[in-house]
């Protein structure tokens, strides 16, 4: 045999042998995943977690997420109604990565106002404004004070709790999850612990579309 066929066969097996590798492990982190949707606690899932749904729902959406990132905004509103369209069924997870430089201050501030009970309003307020104060990924928390100021919240009181060592656990630790998932880019979605195949609205539609059909039927 020439050498040079012998270089190709032993690169091809080799590629094959990587390709193997790399499915076997994408599965192993895959079935992994799901197991840790079934758990209480686990990187997936947080008792901490501010949640949008029934308790009880049996489908499950985990949002990694950044305020001040372009895409987690544009799909806030359809994943929204993709919840409307399966009442009762869909319960949505919002975690934190916070991946834009300063984001992670804008996530104290946004905890902070779930303290009085505002954790909606300021996060659609923050989305709303997003063109003002994260203008070129570069956050403004300045400027995010000015917008959460129209909300009625006790503003001294933000201050305080933003600051608060169990609010910057929070951030941290949702940080360290999303590292451990893998997760690099947002908005990050987990639907049962299940991946979309490839990124993008539809592909999210039809996944929750396969996990609602499996889990109640139709």
């Amino acid at each position: 045999m020439k050498k040079n066929q012998l270089v190709i066969l032993v690169a091809a097996g080799l590629f094959i042998v990587f390709a193997v590798g790399g499915y076997i492990y994408k599965q192993q982190r895959a079935e992994k995943t799901q197991e840790m949707a079934k758990q209480a606690e686990s990187p997936l899932s947080r008792a901490y977690a501010q949640t949008l749904g029934p308790a009880d729902a049996k489908v499950v959406i985990v949002e990694f997420f950044d305020p001040g990132c372009e895409t987690c905004r544009m799909f806030a509103e359809p994943v929204k109604k993709l919840m409307d369209s399966y009442p009762g069924k869909v319960r949505l997870v919002k975690r934190y990565a916070p991946f834009h430089h300063g984001a992670d201050k804008v996530v104290q501030i946004l905890e902070a106002a779930r303290l009085q009970g505002k954790y909606w309003e300021t996060l659609g307020l923050l989305f709303e404004g997003q063109h003002r104060w994260a203008d070129h990924h570069s956050p403004n928390p300045d400027m995010v004070w000015q917008l959460v100021g129209s909300l009625g919240l006790d503003m001294e009181r933000l201050r305080k709790d933003a600051n608060d060592p169990r609010i910057l656990a929070i951030v941290a630790q949702d940080i360290a999850d999303a590292e451990a998932l893998g997760v690099h880019k947002t908005p990050g979605f987990f639907v049962n612990g299940k991946t979309m195949s490839s990124f993008g609205l539809e592909q999210l539609q039809t996944l929750v579309a396969e996990e609602v059909r499996s889990q109640y039927g139709g």
